[in-house]
């Protein structure tokens, strides 16, 4: 369950970083940021999903 919680904490920062990054892409006009941040920030949530319907289904008795 720890590795699960490591994941989801690295998940959260990853996010973060990837809206940063969208916002800083934005504000200099540097599209291409844009979209890899959204792209990846995309990946990501769609795996933190994932995981945390992983979690509440080993949760399940």
């Amino acid at each position: 369950m720890g590795k699960k919680v490591a994941l989801n904490v690295f998940y959260n920062v990853a996010i973060f970083l990837c809206l940063i990054c969208i916002y800083t892409g934005f504000e200099h006009a540097r599209y291409e940021y844009v979209l890899a941040g959204a792209f990846i920030g995309g990946v990501i949530i769609t795996l933190k999903i994932k995981l945390i319907k992983e979690v509440k289904s080993s949760q399940k008795p």
